[in-house]
């Protein structure tokens, strides 16, 4: 049986930074505030002339050479993101096939929030197995700037613009996605909301003037249902496929809140060696999480070849998902 590898990681974040201070100067917060309410220091602020489609497109071209690939390769794209480029089309899995000179292959977007880059890793994973494509471009971009409001302490804190990507391909050794588990609860949607812009509340003067067309958070409750679940989920993946804690090599969390990444951790019992931290650097990048703090891992020399990760990912919806797998061909 054909098994499918995630043979490949690129990232691409923009060259402006938010820092802490800068946002005391915005709203009302503090650096020491927020710092040990997130674990943020700096998020990468996207330049007004530079759109999701340009951030995945620079972090798929690392992502296709370091696969040792040509564009012409690919012959599929699943962009997850939740700040197209455009609200309904075209999509921004196309645009970014066209900056890639790519015509006639299959491209989509998914909206799965911060676990997108997990769901398309599944979507991949089920279409390199099958047979039916051969190498997969699977990214995680976001420009969140552009649907936050920065007058909205609670949430313009926590958000940072940038990319992440990798490719999935057959896999002829032992390096190769075991498991991937995804989750939903609608319920509770309305908990992370960008609630203007759908049918619900179309664009409208009155919308706007409500700030509708801007992510909305209940914070505390978020937090508990994340703790909970994303604990839960990373131990039901590693009992389901016989893998015991010690046997990860590095555990690539979605990076949120570093209190939740902590509380998980604690609960895996995993040593700080074994966890990448990007949260400082990029704050919550969404989709392009878990790909962003991947890529650091690997340009550091602490992702390598055949290393066992652990993925674990919580975002509005609710979704979640984990993914369990051996890195590289």
């Amino acid at each position: 049986m054909t098994k499918a590898s995630l043979v490949s990681i690129g990232a691409y974040a923009p060259e402006r930074i938010l820092t802490n201070s800068d946002l005391e100067k915005m709203v009302e917060t503090s650096d020491e505030w927020i710092v040990k309410r997130t674990g943020i220091e700096r998020r990468h602020i996207a330049a007004s002339d530079e759109f999701t489609s340009d951030l995945g497109y620079k972090a798929a071209l690392k992502a296709i050479e370091r696969a040792n690939l040509k564009a012409k390769d690919i012959d599929m794209i699943i962009c997850a993101t939740v700040s197209p480029d455009y609200h309904c089309m075209p999509s921004t899995a196309c645009i970014i096939a066209s900056k890639l000179g790519l015509v006639g292959i299959t491209a989509l977007d998914i909206s799965a929030a911060c676990a997108g880059f997990v769901h398309c890793l599944q979507l991949a994973k089920g279409m390199v197995e099958s047979g039916a494509k051969k190498n997969v471009l699977i990214i995680g971009a976001e420009k969140l700037s552009a649907i936050v409001d920065y007058t909205d302490r609670n949430t313009c804190v926590l958000f940072g613009d940038g990319a992440g990507a990798g490719v999935v391909s057959a896999s002829g050794g032992k390096n190769y996605i075991l498991d991937v588990h995804t989750s939903s609860d609608g319920d509770k949607g309305d908990w992370l909301i960008n609630p203007g812009g759908g049918c619900v509340h179309p664009y409208s003067e009155e919308m706007l003037k409500n700030r509708l067309n801007f992510v909305k958070m209940n914070g505390s409750d978020v937090f508990k249902y994340a703790v909970q679940t994303l604990t839960q989920d990373v131990l039901e993946i590693l009992e389901n496929n016989g893998v015991s804690a010690e046997e990860i090599d590095l555990f690539v969390p979605h990076q949120a809140n570093l209190r939740i990444i902590n509380a998980v951790k604690e609960r895996l019992n995993l040593p700080d060696s074994k966890c990448v931290v990007t949260i400082a650097e990029f704050g919550n990048t969404s989709s392009s999480s878990v790909p962003l703090a991947l890529n650091h891992a690997f340009e550091s020399g602490r992702a390598k070849e055949g290393s066992m990760l652990l993925f674990d990912t919580f975002g509005g919806g609710f979704v979640w998902g984990s993914a369990l797998l051996r890195f590289g061909r």
